[in-house]
């Protein structure tokens, strides 16, 4: 039988560790990935295509990737909210030893589905490198003469859906309002996350399923 100085330490020990535990989950939930260099300007070496007059909404992602749910379900959440005629695009990296169905999982499937949403490949992430992207969910809106207009995340946090300022910004240059924030925080998985991808194929080739 414990004593009771043994139960108020246990107590005291099992309080201190649930709440590190807390603050790291909030901490990890909360700190940003990192982003490269993203041109001012619609770069002309670019594969993706586009309509002369619309402005042009990209989102790079990480198909393993399960912080990038929230910034797909965000994404649709924007768009529902937009007016006018706007190009919108998710680019899924897809390294170069990686299958199709490697990349074509339930996150393709999810931005497939949204209305008005484009998905495709990027063999090696060349796009995403070319615009500076370097966490799933990085998003860039460039308006109809190629002008950079915003570069960044559109969820408060890693993993969670709700408004965001990403979110708001894109809104407003959409509505042909003047914005005077062009960047916010990416909260993701890295893009080129070499480790995600060795894993990815292990369980692939263990389960023998799409994942």
């Amino acid at each position: 039988m414990k004593t009771a100085p043994a139960r108020i330490f246990l107590a005291m020990a099992w309080l201190l560790a649930a709440s590190m535990g807390s603050w790291a989950l909030i901490k990890y939930e909360s700190t940003p990935g990192g982003s490269g260099m993203t041109p001012e300007n619609w770069p002309a070496q670019s594969s993706i295509s586009w309509i002369p007059g619309d402005y042009r909404l990209v989102m790079f992602a990480h198909p393993q990737c399960p912080c990038t749910r929230a910034s797909i379900n965000e994404l649709n959440r924007l768009l529902a909210r937009c007016s006018g005629p706007v190009m919108a695009k998710v680019l899924f990296i897809q390294p170069g030893k990686m299958p199709d169905n490697w990349v074509r999982g339930s996150l393709w499937k999810s931005a497939a589905a949204i209305p008005g949403l484009s998905v495709q490949a990027d063999p090696d992430g060349m796009e995403a490198r070319r615009f500076g992207a370097e966490t799933s969910g990085f998003t860039v809106l460039y308006a109809p003469d190629g002008r950079l207009l915003f570069k960044g995340g559109i969820t408060p946090g890693r993993g969670h859906a709700g408004d965001s300022a990403g979110c708001a910004a894109i809104v407003s240059h959409l509505a042909g309002k003047r914005v005077g924030m062009r960047q916010t925080p990416v909260f993701g998985c890295g893009l080129l996350d070499c480790e995600m991808s060795v894993n990815a194929t292990k369980n692939e080739g263990q389960n023998g399923n799409e994942l």
